[in-house]
């Protein structure tokens, strides 16, 4: 079949205001190489690169003209809106399209989505790259799609799902179709050739207000000599530079952790790492960190979320300030940086709430600060405690953890956002954290800070323009459950775990190895 994946525009800050920074679509990538390799056409429009406009999406997906389309994107939520609007006018213009849709968000909101959205053919729930070749089998062979587990779709007009999809128990039996992209037009960290992978799936911990943990149902990871070979062929053959780690957590196991570190060191490639990962772990990893740097550690993301120990627990997040600000204080030693979240929202908080926050904040010292909205999604705990608040900002393209959606009685809006916007640009200014990022002894730590800065510039004023002329709240709102309906906590895990038998049985699958280039799917799209 011919198939186009579609990435479409995000509404999201980074996407708007850093235009040079793209990095490429790693989930529809992760679905074109299966397909591919299930001798598919496949091609992939990556619309958000170019932030296209919907104009000239539909004319660019008409001229194409795919039997099928499969759109998505890693934040569905906030993107949803977006994805149904194409697609009302791709049915317009293309009415026997088979129009596909995957993602966390219909993941979870495949009722709604297939009742409010006719033109959606079939949802992939769940992981995609064995469900959506077996779909496309059956397409093609004209077979039941019931027989197909990790689908929606309408039966007898109403919205009827299959059964979970397995769980891909070995990643490595999959792989990544890079060659649906130009890699040459992806840049990260300063203008550097770069593109994101995933060394694991899932994470162990249970955050009550994460999204993405129950997603994946469970930790694994792939093949760590494996993974840095492909790092390695992406650097020597396409100049692949940094790696963004997709992963929620991927030292979880310290043994694979260290087997893929020493397996890239041995790869002898000058590539740059970076991601996030658990407080704990680099507590934990204290005499494995300088073989973090040698392997090309340049940065860590820690969720510390909230430098409130009370909070910390209720959100079941693990850790306590004293290891948060241990990590901190280990990976500067080491000369990685650090980028410390920290988390609105989780209580109704007072200017001394704030206040409180931003001494912690100093007190951590991190290298680098970004400042969240909490965002309660219908299948986490944390919905079923924000239910009966009220919601600030009911349009949904917010809903991205940049902007604030719940309301708090304390502090009206305008307030939050100075508060936020203060406490980040003061972290930054600190005379020690200046001079850190100006004068540091490691030189590539210079260029980085100094790239963070000026991205950290263009996005701060840009989000005081949107909240002041483009943005609208509402002063007494839906609450969270009037919006979004009831919790969807029971169906946190939309994939089946694999029985023993058939987990043996995966782990006797061969590794595909890339097949070479082919013709019009090497090209940039």
């Amino acid at each position: 079949m011919r198939l186009l994946l579609l990435n479409p525009p995000h509404t999201a800050i980074g996407s708007r205001c850093v235009p040079d920074d793209h990095l490429p679509p790693l989930g529809l990538l992760a679905i074109g190489g299966p397909l591919l390799d299930a001798g598919h056409q496949v091609e992939l429009l990556d619309a958000d690169l170019t932030n296209l406009l919907p104009a000239e999406i539909l004319e660019e997906v008409c001229r194409r003209n795919p039997e099928a389309l499969l759109i998505g994107h890693a934040g569905s939520t906030s993107a949803h809106p977006t994805i149904a609007e194409l697609t009302r006018a791709l049915r317009s213009r293309l009415p026997k399209l088979v129009i596909v849709y995957g993602g966390v968000f219909p993941t979870y909101h495949w009722r709604e989505v297939l009742s409010a959205e006719p033109q959606v053919d079939v949802i992939v729930r769940g992981e995609g790259e064995a469900t959506a070749v077996a779909l496309f089998a059956a397409l093609e062979q004209g077979t039941p799609l019931e027989a197909v587990r990790g689908l929606a779709f309408r039966k007898l007009g109403a919205p009827f799902k299959t059964p979970d999809a397995e769980m891909i128990e070995r990643l490595d039996a999959y792989r990544v179709g890079w060659e649906l992209v130009d890699l040459a037009r992806y840049h990260y960290w300063g203008g550097k050739r770069a593109v994101v992978m995933q060394f694991s799936r899932g994470c162990p911990h249970l955050c009550s207000y994460c999204g993405q943990r129950g997603f994946w149902t469970k930790w694994r990871h792939r093949d760590p000599r494996a993974f840095a070979a492909e790092i390695a062929r992406l650097h020597r053959e396409h100049g692949v530079e940094v790696i963004n780690l997709a992963d929620e957590n991927p030292t979880s196991q310290r043994k694979a952790w260290r087997e893929f570190l020493e397996a890239l060191i041995a790869q002898n490639v000058p590539v740059i790492l970076v991601g996030s990962t658990r407080a704990g772990d680099i507590v934990r990893d204290a005499d494995l960190l300088p073989l973090y740097k040698r392997a090309g550690v340049a940065r860590f993301l820690l969720g510390t979320e909230s430098t409130d120990e009370a909070t910390l627990q209720r959100i079941k997040k693990g850790a306590t300030s004293a290891v948060d600000r241990e990590a901190i204080r280990l990976l500067r030693e080491h000369d990685i940086l650090s980028l410390a979240t920290w988390v609105v929202g989780f209580e109704e908080e007072t200017w001394r709430d704030y206040l409180r926050g931003f001494r912690q904040l100093v007190h951590y010292d991190p290298d680098q600060v970004q400042l969240l909205y909490v965002t309660p999604h219908r299948w986490t705990a944390f919905f079923d405690e924000a239910k009966d608040r009220r919601v600030v900002q009911p349009d949904q393209r917010k809903w991205d953890y940049k902007h604030q959606v719940l309301a708090t009685r304390h502090l009206p809006p305008w307030l939050v956002i100075t508060f936020v916007k203060t406490m980040e640009v003061a972290m930054q200014l600190r005379p020690r954290a200046l001079e850190r990022a100006l004068h540091h002894r490691d030189a590539a730590i210079n260029d980085a800070q100094r790239w963070y800065y000026r991205v950290g510039r263009r996005v701060w004023f840009f989000e005081w323009a949107n909240f002041l002329f483009r943005e609208r709240r509402v002063d007494d709102g839906p609450t969270v459950r009037e919006m979004w309906g009831a919790s969807q906590v029971a169906e946190e895990a939309p994939l089946a775990p694999r029985s023993k038998r058939q987990a043996q049985v995966s782990s006797g699958l061969p590794p595909r190895a890339p097949p070479s280039p082919r013709g019009a799917h090497s090209s940039a799209t």
